[in-house]
């Protein structure tokens, strides 16, 4: 049996810390007396009401939780089984296709069509394949890093620390632009005419 990483701890840290805040939000809407449907319709709300900003960061931070855990556990099923993910290990002219390819793909006419658009009501919907782009790209950082297929070597920690850092700044965006909405409402800025 391996010996846990720092790695290791950075990522049980963050899981752990994730479950906790969910946990914590349940307990207060039980304490609130809240049912779990009027919490879900409070989100549903809040979503709403809140800027095309705020929801298209939303939707770019779940877009890249959930692909960045969806193709960690692809690629580890990949390993151990051989043929279990949503890719596989698929071939083009004798080459092994890394999913850093249809990421690129996805994050630049995702980003190309915001830019082009001009139209932030667009934005949070262009948000989540760029989302999923950027989590596929930044998944395998390492071999962009090396020019090497090092995804499960020592030196392929990099793609987990990298993703691992890019989610815990969209986190902190997320968390840091309600802090401050909340913030403008009570000093009263932003309440226009």
């Amino acid at each position: 049996m391996r010996r846990p990483t720092a790695t290791d701890a950075l990522l049980g840290l963050a899981v752990s810390l994730t479950g906790a805040a969910v946990a914590l939000e349940a307990w207060h809407a039980y304490r609130r007396g809240q049912a779990p449907r009027e919490t879900v319709e409070a989100a549903v709300a809040g979503y709403q009401a809140s800027s095309e900003r705020e929801n298209a960061l939303l939707n770019l931070l779940v877009a890249y939780a959930a692909t960045a855990g969806v193709a960690r556990a692809s690629t580890h099923s990949i390993r151990s089984r051989g043929a279990l993910g949503p890719f596989r290990n698929r071939r083009l002219a004798g080459r092994h296709i890394h999913h850093f390819l249809p990421g690129i793909a996805l994050a630049f006419v995702s980003g190309g069509a915001a830019i082009v658009s001009r139209n932030e009501a667009h934005d949070r919907w262009l948000a989540i394949p760029f989302g999923v782009g950027a989590a596929l790209t930044l998944d395998e950082a390492a071999l962009l890093v090396e020019l090497e297929d090092v995804y499960w070597s020592k030196e392929g920690v990099l793609s987990v620390q990298v993703s691992m850092a890019t989610l815990s700044l969209l986190g902190a965006l997320a968390l840091g632009f309600r802090t401050l909405r909340r913030g403008e409402a009570e000093v009263g800025i932003g309440s226009g005419p």
